[in-house]
């Protein structure tokens, strides 16, 4: 028998209530500043600035909801996209493999382009060949069509961060794993990803991040999100310099308060040493 196949499979542990306090997240003061700084300028300065707020009220909740959806949907097929990088059937290795490659050189932007303008007049094409009148008078639906871009585009970036998850962890613990009588299934969900889902907090975090700011994007493909709004808004009433503060510091505190988050998720899992 392998000598690796002797280590035994890591055991997560909870927290004990003995365990000394962890140190105070410092950060939180930053985003609580900014906070403050919203509440000083709506309130010494409400116009324009409680203007624009509820102006792009609205706008915050498309910003929110498209950025979660997009991520949980990343989480899925990104992880799809990681196990097909280290799947052993070339063709399945092959076809991520080109996925990722393709998608990480075109830029965003242009993909929600493609997505918004392009595959409408593909669905209608396709429609007008096969006969189908529903195809033919598609019309694109831009929230959906935007969730689809960010999706498409960011599970490439995330089945990376998958896949340099898995290989992270030892071989040994896969072959103590099937050792004990488990499929490579079984394995691979009780085992190895638990293990690396932990290690790829961090970057998972930052994709998160990274997301949240690029949804911004959508609003040119007519989505009504932050972006879009401050932009109407300045339209509207000629001011070029408030809307931008006010959009920028509710990106910020939006930003500030996940990074938060997935510092204090990353505390509550880290491995016992």
């Amino acid at each position: 028998m392998p000598k690796d196949t002797h280590q035994t499979i890591r055991v997560f542990k909870t927290p004990s209530a003995d365990q000394p306090p962890r140190h105070f997240d410092r950060w939180w003061f930053l985003l609580a500043a900014v906070i403050a700084l919203i509440v000083l300028l709506i309130t010494l300065v409400p116009d324009p600035y409680m203007r624009i707020l509820r102006f792009v009220s609205d706008g915050i909740w498309v910003t929110f909801y498209v950025t979660m959806i997009s991520f949980v949907l990343v989480l899925i097929f990104g992880l799809i996209g990681g196990l097909g990088r280290l799947s052993k059937v070339n063709i399945l290795k092959g076809i991520a493999t080109t996925y990722v490659e393709i998608v990480r050189g075109i830029p965003l932007m242009v993909q929600l382009y493609f997505w918004y303008f392009a595959t409408p007049g593909l669905i209608r094409g396709l429609g007008g060949a096969i006969g189908s009148e529903a195809l033919t008078n598609y019309k694109a639906e831009p929230i959906f069509m935007a969730i689809i871009g960010l999706t498409f585009c960011y599970s490439a970036y995330m089945s990376e961060v998958y896949r340099a998850g898995i290989q992270s962890i030892s071989k040994g613990q896969m072959e103590a794993a099937r050792s004990l009588g488990m499929t490579y299934f079984q394995a691979m969900r009780h085992v190895i990803l638990p293990q690396a889902v932990r290690v790829i907090l961090p970057p998972v975090g930052n994709e998160f991040i990274t997301l949240l700011k690029d949804s911004s994007l959508v609003s040119v493909v007519a989505v009504a999100d932050m972006t879009r709004r401050g932009r109407e808004f300045q339209a509207a009433t000629f001011t070029s310099i408030e809307p931008w503060i006010m959009v920028a510091l509710l990106y910020l505190v939006m930003t500030l308060f996940s990074a938060r988050i997935v510092t204090w998720i990353e505390r509550k899992t880290r491995l016992e040493r």
